[in-house]
């Protein structure tokens, strides 16, 4: 499912809500369109534990039948893990920021640990991106918030790959873990053996109230700043949010005979027989 594109995706959804036979609401107009809203949709070739979609319905429904109806009218890899009633939350759902693992193969941890920090600790990190109106130019340390070495793979220094993990704000433009990565090749040459892999594992509002140093290899000075809230249909208000190894994974773990992997036979901590599925929150 990860090299399905934000297209595919919603033209399954759509399919799978007419299955479930959901009263979904239409747009008014010469050419109606469900009200189904994808916000913050992951780019094409990563994989995704924390989609969320918004479907305006014309009747009410309890959030578990929707979900059970829906869950079973989608295709294998597209799974339905929580359902809320958004009318009853003000502000509805605050997407300011998700967490990323990248998975580079072929890079060993230490290399993967400098290019870190000469990252962090560069003020701006230009990058350059083909558009349909030519070539944009944008800086990518403005998005990120925090990025460090997943520790799994600093105490395995054999492992023969890096895991990168990433807290990124959803802004505009958009700042990708590939523009991440590329700003990462410019300054330090860090450039895989094959293509990376990257999967969302989170998202949800940006707290700005935890502000010590996180002292765990990342760039002097980096502050432990940015947490993500996410759970629930997430109202919008202030408050305090869990810690940063506190994310919730979205769903238990797939079932081990559906895990996929990668066709050249890539093995790395914590990317061992990963599911390759995309989990939405509807």
């Amino acid at each position: 499912m990860r090299f399905a594109s934000h297209r595919d995706i919603a033209r399954a959804i759509e399919r799978g809500v007419r299955k479930a036979g959901l009263p979904v609401a239409y747009s008014s107009g010469f050419s109606p369109h469900p009200k189904i809203s994808y916000p913050g949709g992951a780019p094409t070739g990563a994989a995704s534990e924390a989609e969320y979609l918004e479907i305006a319905l014309t009747g009410p429904r309890a959030p578990a039948e929707v979900q059970e109806l829906l869950d079973a009218a989608l295709p294998d890899g597209i799974d339905v893990i929580e359902v809320t009633e958004l009318a009853r939350e003000p502000g509805g759902l605050r997407l300011e920021a998700s967490e990323w693992q990248v998975v580079l193969p072929g890079v060993a941890p230490a290399a993967a640990a400098r290019a870190v920090q000469a990252f962090l600790a560069s003020p701006v990190a230009e990058v350059e991106r083909l558009t349909s109106k030519g070539i944009r130019r944008f800086d990518a340390r403005a998005a990120v918030v925090t990025l460090e070495l997943d520790r799994h793979a600093s105490a395995d220094q054999d492992a023969g790959c890096a895991i990168l993990r990433m807290v990124v704000r959803q802004m505009t433009p958009a700042v990708r873990p590939d523009d991440i990565l590329a700003a990462l090749r410019n300054a330090s040459a860090l450039v895989p053996s094959s293509p990376p892999l990257v999967t969302r594992l989170a998202q949800g509002p940006l707290s700005t109230g935890l502000t010590q140093p996180t002292g765990r290899g990342t760039a002097q000075g980096q502050e432990k700043a940015t947490r993500l809230e996410v759970g629930n249909a997430v109202p919008a208000h202030p408050g305090p949010v869990s810690a940063y190894e506190q994310f919730p994974r979205g769903a238990e773990g797939p079932d081990p005979d559906l895990s996929a992997r990668e066709p050249d036979g890539r093995d790395c901590p914590d990317a061992r027989d990963r599911a390759t599925q995309h989990r939405v929150r509807t």
